[in-house]
């Protein structure tokens, strides 16, 4: 694989989960021995800059893995070519400054620039959690006629979609498109289930795996302030409870099922090794 593996989470809407996600991410990935990098284009909010300057403050007290982090701005030229030009500029500077790192994890804003569709064209994987709500669901699509043979793309999906056909053209590469359902409810009702026969219909017309994130936990803000995840509840020495046991679990699956190229990295790094 020539360079590194580059997921996006994506949506145009905040408080999806996209920090979390991706914080959970990274420490996931260098728990599994890879190398990786992580960059904040959404740095004017900067929440999984703060994300992880949070978790450089608690790394002084106990030994838990660091990505390398960059966060990006957006130009403020007011010549909109000009400030397209230099955002195409800084980010493409910092993915091939993280060349050799094995995976680049970028998190976008809510909302819609063209760093951000930039750094969707230049994805190997897009990740867009969705709070598992009907409120959310106009981000990605129109129903109209509140039938679900009726299902269109909204403006999110579209951009995808272009992005997709964008890194095609230039590079004959292809984007793998994850839809995540988030926050997801422990009980079962009748809304959760019309959300996911809406979305599994959808993911046939539009082209992306439809996938189940976190459940609702308090937990995930208790850890945003120390910086920490799931996965280092034991180096922090936090006491495990169920509700701990469960999420992970949830974790766990999650990376499964996401079929990010982990394994053959660890592969070629022990063949590496035997060789030496």
């Amino acid at each position: 694989m020539a360079g590194p593996y580059i997921v996006v989470l994506g949506n145009e809407k905040g408080g999806t989960g996209k920090s979390t996600i991706a914080m959970h991410l990274i420490v996931s990935l260098l728990k599994g021995g890879a190398t990786v990098a992580s960059i904040d284009t959404d740095a004017r909010q900067g929440t999984l800059t703060r994300y992880i300057a949070n978790r450089t403050k608690t790394a002084e007290a106990h030994k838990i893995v660091m990505p390398v982090h960059t966060p990006l701005f957006c130009s403020n030229n007011t010549d909109t070519t000009k400030a397209r030009g230099e955002d195409e500029v800084q980010l493409t500077k910092v993915i091939e400054n993280f060349s050799s790192y094995d995976y680049v994890v970028i998190d976008t804003p809510g909302n819609n620039t063209f760093l951000s569709r930039m750094a969707h064209s230049i994805a190997d994987t897009i990740i867009t959690p969705l709070n598992d709500s009907f409120i959310d669901l106009d981000m990605l699509i129109k129903l109209e006629s509140g039938a679900i043979e009726n299902l269109r793309p909204s403006v999110y999906a579209e951009m995808v979609w272009e992005q997709k056909k964008e890194k095609a053209k230039r590079t004959g590469g292809s984007i793998d498109w994850i839809v995540l359902r988030n926050r997801l409810g422990s009980l079962f009702s009748k809304n959760r289930e019309e959300m996911r026969k809406i979305l599994e219909s959808l993911a046939k017309r539009v082209g992306f795996r439809l996938l189940s994130g976190f459940c609702e936990r308090v937990i995930f803000k208790e850890l945003f302030i120390k910086g920490t995840t799931l996965l280092d509840l034991h180096e922090t020495e936090v006491a495990m409870t169920l509700s701990h046991v469960a999420a992970r679990q949830e974790l766990h699956e999650l990376v499964d099922a996401l079929q990010l190229p982990i394994q053959k990295k660890q592969q070629y790094r022990e063949r590496g090794a035997a060789v030496a």
